[in-house]
């Protein structure tokens, strides 16, 4: 077996550790100066160009991305759809609905009780049972309706959604925005990124547009969607 000196691994370590950062390395602020207050009960849409710091901005929310500057505050534990309930794509559809629900602090008696509902929210055994089979199988739009269906099984004080409602026909888009408004109606606050801007209008009363990282406007989800209409009208997106 081979042996070190731990004086010499230690001054290697601190040798490491000051090194200045490489000329390499760029610094984004993907998100500056972004300040509002969400209410209870309310469903906020987010827009914005690609790469306008939308997403970024939700996993700041989430607690995924520490902001540098600022603060968040929430009131409760917001929950990323997809985060939350991550999905593994070894594990059947049944085994990432109950790992899953677990994860959101189900018990084990509330996930047996709420498992059909889930799988048939989801719709993914409409064309066969794959719920049975591995994750993997799914496609994108079967697998990010299951992870809408877990997610939203229970009622979060702040659930955040990634472009998750733009999946799926149109019988389960209205499934998801009735889902959504049951769950503000039980006081949570809803936050909706989606470049789809009827499902904005739809299923949001305020929105707000975001642009290079900064907040352009914030108010009626109507009116901002049509402001940025506007704005990128003749415009690829």
């Amino acid at each position: 077996m081979a042996g070190f000196r731990r004086g010499g691994a230690v001054a290697a370590l601190r040798r490491i550790a000051s090194r200045a950062p490489s000329p390499s390395v760029r610094e984004v602020h993907a998100v500056q100066g972004v300040s509002f207050v969400a209410h209870r009960g309310e469903a906020i849409g987010l827009i914005g160009s690609n790469g306008s710091g939308k997403s970024t901005l939700l996993q700041a929310v989430a607690g995924l991305l520490p902001a540098d500057r600022g603060r968040v505050f929430t009131r409760g534990q917001p929950s990323l759809l997809g985060v939350n309930a991550a999905l593994l794509n070894d594990l059947t559809g049944e085994r990432n609905v109950v790992l899953g629900a677990l994860a959101m602090g189900m018990t084990r008696h509330e996930v047996r009780r709420r498992y059909d509902s889930i799988i048939d929210f989801s719709g993914i055994n409409e064309k066969g049972d794959f719920a049975s089979l591995p994750l993997r199988t799914y496609s994108s739009g079967m697998a990010a309706r299951l992870k809408f269906a877990i997610a939203s099984a229970r009622p979060h004080e702040v659930l955040l959604i990634d472009e998750a409602l733009s999946t799926g026909d149109a019988r389960f888009q209205r499934r998801s925005r009735q889902r959504m408004a049951e769950l503000r109606a039980a006081a949570g606050t809803v936050f909706l990124v989606s470049h789809h801007h009827r499902t904005i209008t739809d299923t949001c009363d305020r929105a707000l547009w975001l642009e290079s990282g900064t907040l352009r406007m914030d108010g009626p989800a109507a009116e901002v969607v049509a402001a940025y209409e506007e704005s990128t009208a003749g415009k690829g997106r």
